[in-house]
């Protein structure tokens, strides 16, 4: 979840537009100065939308999108859930519950849901559209999970989507939080195609008039070089570990720049929210579906909302913008297996699915 910096109401109108255009069903998400960052009812427009065009035989494609230049969307209403959890209220679990089940929807609907994964799209922004069936990337994609970065951990299906990422890489982007350009969000398994940024609105528009598959073939283009396949066999060594801690001395230890860069980067996250997200990938990649995935995280996330670390990491980046969270404990060293489980506990929540 990234970071929304705007808490204003509606006064541009709604914040998701919902309209049908030939044989397609467009969402835009329409909150341009938060980078289009969901709200919970977002999350049930979108819901109510989907409900609408299952079963609606005019509609034969659904497209998802954000306004404004800047991206698709930044991730989950993140003042909201500092205040929220300073309160010690339930308003966010309500939020990450509906959010997680619109996630499964879906990964599961039946029709082309084409969601346009143009400029930023982290956080909950993944969750709407890298569980859909058609992904497009662009140029200007920038995707990722920067949950450790604010003491949380990667929600929204994040952990399942990148567990089954090739090799370590799904790890090396849960753990850092690094953004992910079209050829590294297709190499990971995060997107599917690539089209051209300037071309999207020509592809919206054969969408109205053609089947997804047949409106892509005229666009879809070879995605510029990435970074992530270069790097693969240093990721792939030092994230085979089985803690933090080693992952970060094989970084060090590694003789490439990159990775020693990539283990000062680690330092700086949460360390409890570092071992819990390498724990919750690892059984991640052994749950069967989605949804048990979802309700893995769901569990977490009711953890991080009392945790001191989450509240912490928001304050830092968002509200004071001092860049200088000090976690609970401060230290991998410190951070027990105790307060590692607690996150997995099992808690009488309402399953997502």
């Amino acid at each position: 979840m990234r970071l929304d910096r705007d808490t204003s109401p509606e006064v541009d109108g709604p914040h998701v537009l919902v309209r049908t255009e030939g044989r397609a069903g467009f969402l835009t998400l329409n909150r341009p100065r938060a980078l289009n960052a969901l709200t919970h009812p977002m999350v049930l427009r979108i819901d109510e939308a989907l409900t609408a065009w299952e079963d609606d035989p005019a509609v034969e494609t659904v497209v998802v999108q954000g306004a404004g230049e800047r991206g698709l969307c930044a991730g989950g209403d993140i003042r909201a859930i500092y205040e929220d959890a300073r309160a010690g209220g339930t308003e966010t679990l309500d939020f990450w519950r509906d959010e997680y089940r619109l996630n499964a929807r879906i990964a599961r609907f039946p029709k082309p849901y084409v969601a346009f994964m143009d400029g930023i799209v982290m956080g909950g922004g993944v969750g709407v559209s890298a569980h859909g069936s058609v992904r497009v990337v662009t140029e200007r994609s920038r995707v990722a999970m920067p949950e450790t970065g604010i003491g949380f951990v990667p929600d929204v299906g994040g952990t399942y989507l990148l567990s089954r990422a090739p090799g370590e890489l799904g790890t090396h982007l849960a753990l850092t939080g690094a953004q992910a350009g079209a050829a590294d969000a297709l190499l990971t398994g995060l997107a599917d195609h690539f089209v051209p940024s300037e071309e999207l609105p020509r592809l919206a528009e054969e969408l109205r008039r053609a089947p997804a598959h047949e409106a892509l073939a005229r666009f879809e283009r070879p995605a510029p070089p990435g970074r992530l396949a270069a790097a693969r066999d240093w990721i792939d060594a030092a994230y085979a570990a089985d803690n933090v801690e080693e992952i970060v001395d094989r970084l060090l230890d590694s003789g490439v720049p990159e990775a020693k860069e990539t283990a000062t980067t680690l330092l700086t996250r949460s360390p409890t929210a570092l071992k819990v997200t390498l724990v919750a990938l690892r059984r991640a990649r052994l749950l069967d579906s989605l949804e048990a995935v979802l309700d893995m995280e769901f569990r977490l996330s009711h953890a991080a909302l009392t945790s001191a670390d989450l509240v912490e990491g928001i304050r830092a980046q968002v509200i004071d913008k001092d860049r200088d969270p000090h976690w609970t404990p401060p230290t991998l060293a410190e951070v027990t297996e105790a307060d590692v489980a607690r996150y997995f506990a099992e808690r009488d929540l309402p399953k997502t699915r």
